[in-house]
């Protein structure tokens, strides 16, 4: 029997999937409407999960009533989530250690969010400095998910071929960024639901999985 393959790299998305920061955005975006006169609801927020941050300004400019400019919402929000992730980092159960054994098993990981880099860096602080060889952040590319381009940056800046990796997501959004890019996808569902897809497994959680568990990268799915 031949053994399952390594993947050339593991890119992982950060937000709902190596930490579950998706609850803290979604009360930034309620008081942020809020203090502005404006009303939000769940499900708009929902329907931002996974999203570049000036497309989640753009929306909730269109649909809370509040007279701000995208790129200061998005400045807000940072704000507001920023000093929540300074004081408690929400580790997604079971992602850090799967990341450490990866690491220690000499896995080149890259980090692809939509996060901008000022919210990424409380988050890297608490991980040893060289968890990571790439990090690509909302602010360094354009456009983001769901366009292929920042799975497709992580991949060349790594010099591996995208087939060859494997992306860890948690949204539709962030899916369809990282299979539109040729990866394969490992899906843990967190706070939306995610369709099927050719290139995209499904999971429960991350917590006990080991590297023995991940597909394989090209691998017909089952």
């Amino acid at each position: 029997m031949t053994p399952p393959r390594t993947p050339a790299a593991v890119l992982w998305d950060m937000d709902g999937t190596l930490v579950d920061t998706e609850p803290d955005w979604i009360a930034a975006e309620h008081e942020l409407v809020a203090d502005h006169g404006g009303t939000w609801s769940d499900e708009h927020a929902l329907n931002l999960v996974g999203n570049d941050l000036m497309d989640s300004g753009r929306y909730i400019a269109e649909h809370s009533g509040i007279a701000l400019q995208p790129a200061e919402i998005v400045e807000q929000l940072l704000d507001r989530v920023v000093v929540r992730m300074t004081a408690s980092v929400p580790w997604r159960p079971g992602a850090r250690e799967l990341l450490a054994e990866l690491r220690a098993a000499g896995v080149r990981c890259g980090l692809v969010t939509m996060s901008y880099e000022r919210f990424v860096v409380p988050i890297l602080d608490e991980l040893p400095e060289d968890t990571f060889e790439v990090v690509v952040t909302g602010d360094r590319v354009s456009p983001g998910k769901p366009h292929p381009e920042p799975y497709l940056k992580a991949a060349a800046a790594l010099g591996v071929d995208p087939a060859q990796t494997l992306a860890i997501e948690d949204s539709n959004t962030g899916a369809r960024s990282a299979e539109s890019a040729g990866c394969t996808v490992l899906v843990v569902e967190n706070h939306v639901p995610v369709l099927p897809g050719e290139r995209r497994v499904l999971v429960h959680t991350l917590e006990g999985m080991t590297m023995a568990d991940l597909p394989t990268p090209g691998a017909p799915r089952q």
